[in-house]
């Protein structure tokens, strides 16, 4: 089972560090990740296994926005079926 975590902002030092660390430390394992810098804007998109999340998705995702908010991005993170479904044509 795996989440889609899409992760965009200002660019800053340590963005991927402190999303990295918050998956550790709930059970996420990242199995894929791409991320670039355009201009001044970081953008980033993992993919990670959540089959061992300690804690429910929906708390995971409160998490990942708090993230956000203390650090000035937007942090999306959702079921990968569900961005399959939103995603398919």
């Amino acid at each position: 089972m795996n989440a889609v975590i899409t992760v965009t902002g200002k660019d800053s030092k340590g963005i991927i560090a402190k999303v990295s660390t918050v998956c550790t430390e709930y059970g996420a394992n990242i199995v894929d990740i791409s991320q670039s810098v355009l201009r001044d804007y970081f953008v980033m998109f993992m993919i990670a296994d959540i089959s061992e999340l300690k804690i429910k998705l929906a708390e995971f995702v409160d998490v990942m926005d708090d993230l956000a908010e203390k650090n000035g991005l937007k942090i999306q993170t959702m079921h990968e079926d569900i961005f399959n479904a939103m995603h398919r044509i």
